[in-house]
């Protein structure tokens, strides 16, 4: 009798049981400092080489290095490889730069733990900074076109060539500004809509953004932060938590993006922008024993990077789509995970997801799932704060939230698990699913 053919399956996304075990471990930062405050003389490799150093220190020799800045520097094209060689590293590491707004880092992570292979990588040194001080104005392409032919010319009568044909009209200065290029719209701008089309209130944004102040400082008080946070002549600590804030000092602030009188996102309820550098391992096993045996790690178990429809979604949105797959896949619930760490560009923006993974119609309509993942714990949020007190320089927040929810994890029961999400500009998001041990 003939046997039948065994049925082919279909190919599942690969998941990190698939493939070795991928360890993030703590890392180091800068003091967080709002732009124009004590780091204001300092670029993104000024910032970048103290963090790399002191993680070259701690663990030795990485196989590779990716390392990402959001704001680009006209004389810098792969930070990364400036910043290894600067900080002293092998030059026979190779590093490579990573760009992905606010999720520069965590992707540079993800990006990481693909590498490792076992055949020679096994330990990778990951991170970011932004100088949001240091943001250099361009010129229009046609003034810069004719100042290079100016300065390409050979004879006088080239230059004066060159010199004749700028018109006055070419004569721009380009100033960059936190706007999505297609929309035109900043992100407060943009998560300002999301906020009434959530029914996000003032006072729940303040509610959040005056308990990420007191957890920051709480953190900070407790030591939490000592082994974290690296010691610089220019500034100590995290300069823009505000340990004295209150309801009644938040509520006097008037709206940052929409003057119409509706407007709910002010300077309080909104991530300032922050200059800074961070820095973490992503290790295999074997990658793990290069470094501190006291070094706080946790296992990536799985991860989401993904991306809407920037014109028919809320820009900010996309973690609300990723979490409950991520969860679903992996048959947890919210009530599962014991530490969440959510980015917090805008206090609304984090109020916005919450409200979304506790809807059932977008959950089934939107973000495809079915799953019952039952109430969110509001009291696992940021326990030491988030990015509306600690601060955000873009390419840096990743690591930096990275290593927070790392240590955070380690203090936990064996077998816990974190979420770690992060929203980007253009739509995107990444977040990872982490377990202690």
């Amino acid at each position: 009798m003939a046997v039948a053919p065994k049925a082919r399956a279909a190919s599942p996304r690969t998941s990190t049981s698939e493939r070795p075990d991928i360890w993030f471990v703590a890392g180091v930062r800068t003091p967080f400092a709002k732009a124009g405050g004590a780091l204001a003389k300092m670029d993104a490799l000024d910032l970048s080489v103290p963090v790399v150093k002191a993680m070259l220190a701690k663990g030795g020799r990485p196989d590779l290095m990716n390392w990402g800045a959001v704001i680009p520097n006209l004389t810098i094209s792969n930070l990364a490889r400036e910043a290894l060689v600067a900080s002293g590293g092998d030059p026979t590491i190779p590093a490579s730069s990573t760009i992905m707004a606010c999720s520069t880092s965590m992707m540079g992570a993800f990006q990481a733990a693909g590498m490792l292979d076992g055949r020679g990588r096994e330990l990778a040194l990951v991170g970011g900074a932004e100088a949001m001080s240091r943001i250099q104005i361009g010129l229009s392409p046609e003034l810069s076109d004719d100042l290079r032919r100016f300065m390409e010319a050979r004879s006088g009568g080239q230059r004066w060539s060159a010199l004749t044909r700028t018109k006055f009209s070419d004569i721009r200065l380009f100033i960059p500004q936190i706007k999505n290029r297609a929309t035109g719209k900043s992100m407060g701008e943009h998560t300002e809509d999301m906020a009434k089309g959530w029914a996000v209130s003032r006072e729940a944004q303040d509610e959040l953004a005056l308990a990420s102040h007191q957890k920051a400082a709480a953190g900070w008080q407790a030591g939490f932060f000592d082994d974290l946070v690296l010691r610089m002549d220019e500034i100590g600590r995290d300069g823009i938590i505000r340990p004295d804030s209150s309801m009644e000092a938040l509520g006097r602030l008037k709206p940052a993006f929409d003057h119409s009188g509706a407007g709910t996102l002010t300077a309080g309820n909104s991530s300032p922008l922050t200059d800074g550098a961070a820095a973490m391992w992503v290790a295999s096993a074997e990658g793990l024993k290069r470094l501190p045996a006291e070094a706080p790690r946790a296992r990536l178990v799985d991860y989401e990077v993904n991306a809407i429809d920037l014109f028919d979604e809320y820009l900010l949105m996309a973690p609300a789509y990723a979490i409950p797959r991520l969860l679903a896949r992996n048959g947890l619930t919210y009530e599962d995970v014991a530490l969440w760490e959510l980015h917090e560009a805008f206090t609304a923006q984090v109020a916005s997801h919450i409200k979304a993974l506790q809807d059932p119609e977008f959950l089934k309509t939107k973000a495809k799932v079915t799953a019952k993942l039952g109430r969110f714990p509001m009291e696992r949020l940021n326990p030491n704060g988030g990015s509306t007190a600690i601060g955000h320089p873009f390419g840096a927040t990743g690591a930096r939230i990275l290593s927070q929810a790392v240590k955070e994890l380690s203090a936990l029961p064996k077998g816990a698990h974190a979420i770690v999400s992060i929203c980007a500009d253009g739509g995107q998001g990444t977040v990872a699913l982490l377990r202690n041990g």
